[in-house]
């Protein structure tokens, strides 16, 4: 049995004729349909799923951020990697913290944006979902439309993604971080984010209050875990 024949047959079509010229890229995969549509058609995309009957996505179960910054290269290839070829450190590549070895390959796709958002939406109707990917056409300030007014549940999604992506959420009505700290420079899930942070915080008993302060941490490389062939193992049970 294919994919194809899992998924419900109806909605594909049910989406083409929603959206139309409005799917920029429709990819169904692992028993799932994913459609790609511009930041600009964002909105109206989502008010057509939700509102339309043939669609009928009434609830955002989930929305994020993406940071495809070197996307698919590595430093560390082994046979089961954790990013597209390998294994990848999600620090800034000038940083002590980060190991380079000579020069790295060229991303998969370089023309790809760097910054994108994932929404999983889902219809009680139907009982079936969908994943929507939005680019953000500027690197230097990800921008989409906020898509509170059609599911208001997404404003702490799109809050939380907005403070660890530094995505930005036009017409949100309340933009403002939701789990850093007040002052908080940075946006943590970015790849150029260095591990160790910026700051460290304590507070001073003696000014009475908390004081930020250099790293005091030594930057070190994290390196994942590796299955390697031993002799020593070789045939025992349960090894």
């Amino acid at each position: 049995m294919t994919v194809q024949q899992r998924l419900n047959p109806a909605l594909q079509p049910a989406l083409v004729s929603t959206l139309g010229s409005m799917i920029n890229h429709l990819t169904v995969d692992l028993d799932e349909i994913t459609i790609d549509v511009s930041a600009e058609d964002w909105l109206n995309v989502a008010s057509l799923l939700a509102q339309t009957s043939s669609t009928a996505f009434d609830q955002c179960v989930d929305l994020c951020g993406i940071d495809y910054l070197e996307y698919g290269q590595k430093e560390w290839a082994g046979e089961e990697s954790v990013s597209y070829t390998g294994y990848s450190r999600g620090v800034e590549p000038a940083s002590n913290a980060r190991l380079k070895f000579g020069d790295e390959p060229a991303a998969n796709d370089p023309g790809r944006p760097r910054f994108a958002v994932v929404a999983h939406l889902l219809s009680y109707a139907h009982n079936w979902r969908l994943r929507v990917r939005i680019y953000c056409d500027d690197a230097e300030a990800p921008v989409v439309p906020s898509v509170v007014r059609v599911w208001p549940v997404v404003n702490w999604f799109e809050r939380e993604a907005f403070d660890l992506f530094g995505i930005l959420f036009d017409d949100h009505p309340d933009m403002r971080r939701l789990l850093t700290d007040y002052g908080f420079v940075g946006h943590p899930f970015r790849k150029d984010f260095p591990l160790i942070g910026h700051v460290e915080v304590r507070f001073d008993p003696e000014k009475n209050r908390v004081v930020y302060e250099p790293v005091s941490i030594e930057p070190r490389v994290l390196v994942p875990k590796v299955h390697r062939h031993d002799s020593r193992y070789v045939g025992r049970k349960g090894k």
